[in-house]
């Protein structure tokens, strides 16, 4: 049995944990100033961190492009517009423990030369803002930002930036034309934002749980983090389990525990129902049903199964739930957060909005499930950005797993569930 591993967690308990005294010194800080910023860079490729956003890319990696001796200005940008549907783990990150992202910031950015460095938050989350900007404001007043940190001769300006709300504005390229104070679009790529990103400078941007674990890395050495997870997905995560589940909420475990172990620690599905299907990664990556209850969640295994780890948002429905709608649901979402810049996304998103509400009033035929599928086939691959990649997700694997659900509504031309029963009110 895997048990949790609480890190990032450790002290949410605590009344004070989101302050400096509940937090306590930059102990991790205060070691990477006297280390060679390379030195910084290679203990976080070894320790095998990759990037806790989705994509899972290798952190000290991406650390490593910035070009150095370029005479360019670098810059770290932090990505906190966390706002898919089902993931919900970087918000109360920052809201119980913003001084370890605070103190990320300060290793990350020393690694790489930066002198500047942004967090960029939703804009809805006003509170988690309000949290952040305290918690700079007394790493500032320490002595931890600002001109010859702790002695040590490194400056570092923190800014954190409020987000308009905007979905797209979680793709990196999208993030920097938003912080400089455009529209929040995709860029093409290449150049990549390693050799020019904000500003047109080189330029990293991780995720908030990638850049709060590295403190803990650093403080504890690259062969502890690596000592857990598997062999190719190191360390440990928050898994957010939300939905039909008897204790919602965020477990922090290593890498290639269950689902089904995560179950037995949050008190299985709710009382006298079973699991249907579930998101391993959040609403933009397929779904999986009961029978991958003992698949690792790792970046590895996860793929194997045909879906991805992505935020490890593990939304959890019971039998009470049409697939249908919970899909429907998903794809108003993304038809309304496409930016418009590329026609497959723009309208593709929208025509599959409007066939999946003929589908789920039972108004439709079976014809449609291949229309669903050929419009999603056409935005795969062919969108400027993941955000059309993603909304296919939902569409392809459910008409896979649940074809007979779909033909369902057509045989009675309706739902043949009732919306009210899965909600919490709803049949115990």
């Amino acid at each position: 049995m895997t048990t949790l591993t609480p890190v990032l967690t450790r002290n949410w308990d605590r009344a004070d944990s989101f302050t400096l005294d509940g937090y306590g010194e930059y102990a991790a800080a205060k070691k990477a100033l006297g280390m060679e910023p390379d030195a910084v860079i290679q203990m976080v490729k070894d320790s095998g961190l990759r990037g806790r956003g989705g994509a899972g890319f290798p952190t000290g990696m991406k650390w490593g492009f910035i070009p150095q001796g370029d005479g360019k200005a670098h810059y770290l940008v932090v990505n906190a517009d966390e706002s898919e549907p089902g993931t919900c783990k970087d918000i109360p990150l920052m809201m119980a423990n913003p001084h370890a992202l605070v103190e990320g910031v300060i290793i990350a950015s020393y690694a790489i030369r930066a002198n500047h460095a942004f967090i960029y938050i939703r804009g809805e989350v006003l509170h988690v803002i309000r949290r952040v900007q305290a918690a700079v404001r007394e790493a500032y007043e320490k002595g931890y930002l600002g001109s010859d940190i702790l002695g040590s001769g490194y400056d570092l300006e923190l800014v954190v930036h409020s987000g308009a709300g905007a979905y797209i504005c979680g793709e990196e390229t999208a993030l920097l034309d938003s912080l400089e104070g455009y529209r929040g679009q995709p860029r093409l790529k290449p150049p990549f934002p390693a050799v020019a990103g904000l500003y047109a400078c080189p330029t990293v941007i991780n995720n908030v749980e990638s850049i709060a674990s590295v403190p803990s890395i650093v403080a504890n050495g690259a062969d502890w983090f690596a000592g857990m997870g598997t062999e190719k997905s190191k360390g440990f995560g928050i898994f957010s389990l939300s939905g039909h589940v008897t204790r919602p909420g965020q477990y922090e475990a290593p890498l290639g525990i269950t689902l089904r172990e995560l179950l037995d620690m949050a008190g299985g599905i709710r009382e006298g129902h079973e699991l249907k299907f579930w998101t391993p990664g959040g609403s933009s990556t397929p779904i999986f049903t009961a029978e991958h209850l003992d698949v690792p969640l790792d970046f590895e295994s996860v793929g194997a199964k045909g879906s991805m780890l992505g935020t490890r948002a593990l939304q959890i429905f019971d039998e009470t739930t049409c697939v249908v709608r919970a899909v429907l649901r998903w794809t108003e979402f993304y038809a309304h957060e496409s930016c418009g810049k590329c026609t497959p996304c723009r309208e593709g998103t929208y025509w599959l909005k409007q066939v999946l509400k003929r589908l789920e009033k039972g108004q439709g035929s079976e014809e449609d499930l291949a229309t669903i599928t050929d419009i999603a086939d056409n935005i795969l691959g062919r969108s400027f950005c993941a955000l059309g990649d993603g909304a296919t997700s939902p569409i392809h694997s459910s008409v896979k797993q649940f074809r007979d659900e779909y033909l369902k509504h057509f045989e009675i031309g309706g739902c043949p569930f009732d919306p009210a029963a899965s909600t919490v009110w709803g049949s115990k």
